[in-house]
């Protein structure tokens, strides 16, 4: 096994003389195995080692014994352990995240801490060929674009990762043969994660009931999507000063007469690169919001689409300008309640203190066995297919022009006719709160919806809109 773990480092340039790895050591199989992997290089490489245990303050007795087993590892072996101790549910619940969220956050933050302090080269973790294919199958399942389904790469600027040549089988077989103990994280048999679900059932029907290496395969199929990924990166950087020029004032400048030239995927990654730089951050970008700026390529000047991180892509004669409508958070909201116009945050919740009302968006992946019985029939619930709305959803009052899509056919009403048909009092019809996209209304708040972004077969994305508070005088469930 030795030998397979140092060709694989060596392949990747990981581990040289004069490195000071910092090493995640949970006690686990895995970081055991990594622990003892790095002490056997250090028999052969001038490298020096530093432990980083992360308590979580979850499991009680169980993890300080892991944090105890770990201490007492690393003494035996003449290494420096850093040990955190984190109340990871109630940095979840300050964060709104996930336990697990917060979880991987606390220990990169206290690898990337420990990194700093140590004055260390490189961060050394645990995963491996099991992980690696489970984090395939998430990004799949999520649908994820061909950089995620590269999976977890060996070397992500100063991460290494080891033993991302082995599956778990190999490294608890190595740790039984030379007589290595570790630790059992009993939460690891339990079927509350996602991730522990795909490891019980279903890469065991992979391995059993279809090609008992279909871990090592997928690892190389993740490889190939990933050098595939790494080429088309080069030549969108080769592309990148005909296709895009960067302003003083940070806007970026999609040159329409460079982007038509390039071949679609290159486009997409393009876009995406220019959507990132112009917003500073990139968590809440999806191909929604990259095909959202190649169809504005295709618009007529004048033409625009708001974008999260309050970035505003207008269609202009040389192409698509991305630039930021407003530097700071609070000058965007007050700026959209003179409007009277409300931006909701999805996913997450929207407080309108002028309307009363609190909106919770979130984002569903419909299932394979949907039926429209699925749908919510409630005057404050709705679902919607996320991936035809165009730009920002909003809510505001009624506005001259406003009109309902009121069939699949695309037949309009107006609205002012529909507050007619429908009886609602005229005093009611200036106030009543409408959800919208760029381009139309999709729902008026407590009666119906539009017909235009309805869920149906062919939906891959469901946005649930649920109103969980509301005091106005409008129609109850």
């Amino acid at each position: 096994m030795m030998e397979k773990v140092c060709k694989f480092i060596e392949k990747y340039h990981m581990i040289v003389n004069g490195d000071k790895v910092i090493a995640g050591i949970s006690g686990g199989a895995d970081s055991v195995c990594l622990l003892f992997v790095l002490l056997e290089l250090r028999k052969s490489l001038d490298i020096d080692i530093v432990a980083v245990h992360v308590n979580h303050g979850i499991r009680g007795d169980s993890a300080r014994a892991d944090e105890e087993f770990t201490v007492k590892l690393c003494r035996g072996h003449g290494i420096k352990c850093v040990v955190y101790h984190e109340n990871v549910e109630s940095i979840a619940k300050k964060r709104k995240q996930s336990v697990e969220e917060a979880g991987r956050n606390v220990r990169r933050e206290a690898f990337e801490k420990t990194f700093r302090e140590e004055q260390g080269t490189k961060i050394a973790m645990a995963h491996h060929q099991n992980d690696n294919a489970e984090t395939l199958l998430m990004n799949l399942a999520r649908g994820a674009g061909l950089k995620g389904l590269g999976g977890i790469r060996p070397v992500n600027g100063n991460v290494i990762r080891p033993l991302l040549c082995l599956t778990r089988g190999e490294i608890e077989n190595y740790l039984e043969k030379n007589g290595y103990g570790w630790c059992q994280d009993e939460t690891n048999d339990e079927d509350d994660y996602t991730r522990n679900r795909l490891r019980h059932l279903v890469i065991p029907v992979l391995e059993q009931q279809v090609n008992a290496g279909a871990v090592q395969h997928m690892n190389e199929a993740m490889e190939q999507i990933r050098m595939a990924w790494e080429y088309m990166e080069e030549q969108t950087t080769r592309v990148w000063n005909r296709c895009v020029a960067e302003m003083p004032d940070k806007a970026i400048q999609i040159r329409k007469e460079g982007y038509a030239g390039q071949p679609e995927a290159i486009q997409k990654i393009l876009v995406r690169k220019c959507l990132i730089k112009a917003a500073g951050a990139e968590k809440n970008l999806s191909i929604v919001h990259v095909e959202a700026v190649m169809d504005l390529m295709e618009k007529q000047s004048g033409r625009s689409r708001n974008l999260p991180y309050s970035v505003k892509a207008v269609r202009n004669y040389d192409g698509v300008m991305l630039k930021k409508v407003a530097e700071k958070a609070g000058q965007q909201e007050e700026k959209e309640a003179d409007s009277g116009q409300y931006i909701l945050k999805v996913p997450g919740i929207t407080e309108i203190k002028e309307l009363n009302l609190t909106i919770c968006s979130r984002i569903l992946e419909k299932s394979k066995d949907f039926s429209v019985n699925q749908i919510p029939q409630k005057s404050y619930t709705k679902w919607f297919d996320y991936d035809i709305i165009k730009g920002n959803l909003t809510v505001r009052t009624r506005r001259p022009g406003d009109f309902l899509v009121i069939d699949s056919a695309g037949s309009r009403q107006k609205l002012k006719s529909y507050f007619i048909n429908e009886k609602i009092p005229a005093d009611k019809r200036d106030i009543c709160p409408l959800v919208t996209d760029e381009e139309q209304i999709l729902w008026v708040l407590g009666y119906r919806m539009s017909s235009a972004c309805m869920v149906s077969d062919k939906t891959n994305r469901v946005l649930e809109i649920k109103v969980t508070e509301e005091k106005r005088d409008v129609r109850e469930d």
